[in-house]
């Protein structure tokens, strides 16, 4: 599996150098290539490859702004007569050329939006319009929430999250969202998939900061649909979590009754690479079924010797009464690039609807 900087190769820019010269009839195709591997182009990383990209590319595009927005398209168009698919990440520079270049020209560039989502997602470009323009940016996003394209409904929503991961955040939405609820209501029902996801993303952001708010609309839509259902269980997944009172007496998850029992660490010493193993078991001592959500915690040691607890989830169904059940699971210990281990002593625990049991330690070396 290549790096995905590689994206970026030799063939590439020459099949889209030759797209591009196909409509842009000034467009010099080798200069372009040339100029792409000037300098340090191998020791770039992916981002740094494709902003160098945006910015190459603006120097064989019209100086009017219009105008090579205009050429975009005829080249995307073009782009997919020549097999190109729709969704290829290397296109993204498209988006990236209009958040760079027009930011001033905000009827040019929100037109833009609509026609290059389509074929590459513009979600991390709209940010900078969201900021500088506000409400008259989402004035605009909501008109998209109701456009016939899915494409162009899922940027209104996922372009709009205060907390977009890897994208600059939205304080002001951060702190009051209200103004982006109408392009959730307008989506809550939406047939695609691709966009209710991108709504209860858009709600899960929202949770961290202002929970109420969330709580309120799982209350509003319950049993709308089993669409809207799905979207709000995942919407309040951080709630669920964090063990939030309101959501799980939302889902009628109650913890009475229900006995975990014969809780043991399997491998009390865990080698980083390894795994740790551990089993218990549950049973509803309640005289009707219940719906049990099981999930575990990790309380990882941390580098200043401080726990940070993160949560697992097992499996959310119905128990019956008296039903007794063994639970076996394994959590990796081998190294990753996103989480870093620190020797020492860690702690497992079980979460049976939102309680927590009983803390046990196991030891992580090297």
């Amino acid at each position: 599996m290549g790096l995905i900087k590689d994206i970026y190769s030799l063939s590439f820019y020459e099949k889209f150098g030759q797209a591009v010269a196909e409509v842009h009839i000034s467009f010099n195709k080798q200069k372009f290539i040339e100029t792409i591997y000037e300098g340090d182009f191998a020791q770039k990383e992916w981002k740094e490859r494709m902003k160098h990209t945006t910015i190459v590319f603006h120097r064989f595009m019209p100086e009017s702004f219009p105008e090579a927005v205009s050429l975009i398209d005829k080249i995307i168009e073009n782009l997919k007569k020549n097999s190109f698919t729709d969704g290829n990440l290397a296109f993204i520079f498209f988006a990236d050329y209009i958040e760079m270049y027009g930011l001033e020209d905000f009827e040019t560039s929100t037109k833009a939006f609509v026609s290059i989502t389509q074929f590459i997602s513009c979600e991390f470009a709209v940010r900078p319009f969201i900021l500088k323009y506000k409400e008259k940016m989402i004035a605009e996003m909501i008109k998209w929430s109701l456009h016939e394209n899915h494409h162009v409904r899922r940027l209104a929503s996922e372009g709009s999250r205060p907390r977009l991961p890897w994208a600059m955040a939205i304080p002001f939405l951060k702190k009051d969202p209200s103004s982006i609820l109408p392009i959730l209501e307008n989506l809550k029902k939406d047939p695609s998939e691709y966009v209710r996801r991108s709504v209860a993303n858009n709600l899960n952001d929202i949770v961290k900061d202002n929970p109420k708010i969330v709580l309120k609309i799982a209350s509003r839509w319950k049993d709308h649909s089993k669409e809207t259902d799905a979207i709000i269980k995942h919407g309040c997944r951080t709630l669920l979590k964090q063990g939030h009172p309101e959501i799980l007496s939302h889902y009628g998850l109650e913890s009475t009754n229900i006995e975990l029992s014969s809780f043991e660490i399997k491998t009390p010493i865990v080698k980083i690479g390894d795994y740790l193993q551990f089993y218990f078991h549950l049973n509803n001592k309640n005289e009707e079924p219940k719906t049990v959500r099981l999930e575990y915690a990790v309380h990882y040691k941390k580098a200043k010797g401080h726990l940070a607890k993160k949560v697992f989830k097992i499996s959310e169904k119905i128990y019956h009464p008296n039903q007794l059940t063994k639970i076996e699971r394994n959590q990796s210990f081998k190294l990753i690039t996103t989480r870093v281990f620190h020797t020492g002593i860690h702690q497992l625990s079980i979460i049976i609807n939102g309680t927590e049991s009983e803390v046990l330690d196991f030891e992580l070396i090297n």
